[in-house]
């Protein structure tokens, strides 16, 4: 069984679908013959990498809503990542681009590394605050995932390198009807879309597994 995962790594909702589909793939008997790649998507391609807007007034400007209503809206999701495990710190959170970091897991598929660099990316950005949109951060994350760190900054330097990969996933979403993240396809056959809840990812896997 193949998973393709559709995801951001600036996006609340697909850390949690993350964590959600991995409990559920935890529980599942056939764990071991289930395969899951994650494909590129970028919440806002024009989002500026360096910002000195908090991710409140980015949030607020976004929906066209005041930043208290932005908090507000936040403490659901905070409450959803603290249920299964997973520490969102709002306050510090920097709004970025994610380009570089998109083209950084697609060298690390390369390497064998993409499932452990996804998730310290994810870590990162919602739990440490760091800016995943910039090169020496990233590269010290892939570090951290046990990639070369100089071989690292060679790819992220070269614009072009990776940079196909990551459009080309994004094509397909498009393609596919994928218009927001989390998006998770099955066996290029079934999708899910959003952080579902665990019973959802646990009925889907037994149901696909058993056709």
């Amino acid at each position: 069984m193949k998973i393709e995962v559709w995801s951001d790594f600036v996006c609340p909702f697909c850390y949690i679908g993350k964590r959600r589909l991995e409990m559920a793939l935890e529980q599942f008997p056939h764990k071991d013959e289930v395969e899951v790649e994650f494909k590129s998507f970028e919440l806002d391609p024009n989002a500026p990498a360096y910002t000195d807007e908090s991710i409140y007034e980015s949030l607020a400007a976004k929906f066209g809503s005041s930043i208290e209503q932005v908090k507000e809206m936040n403490k659901g999701i905070i409450e959803q990542a603290a249920d299964i495990g997973l520490e969102y710190n709002y306050d510090n959170m920097k709004p970025t681009n994610t380009f570089d970091a998109h083209r950084l897991a697609k060298y690390a598929q390369t390497q064998g590394k993409e499932k452990e660099l996804t998730e310290n990316l994810l870590y990162s950005y919602f739990t440490e605050n760091k800016n995943v949109g910039d090169i020496d951060t990233i590269a010290d994350i892939a570090e951290k995932t046990g990639m070369d760190r100089e071989k690292t900054l060679e790819v992220l330097n070269d614009e072009t390198a990776y940079a196909d990969d990551v459009r080309a996933d994004e094509q397909m979403a498009r393609q596919i009807g994928a218009n927001g993240v989390p998006f998770f396809v099955i066996n290029q056959k079934y999708s899910l879309s959003g952080a579902q809840p665990l019973e959802t990812f646990e009925k889907a896997l037994e149901k696909v597994w058993n056709e």
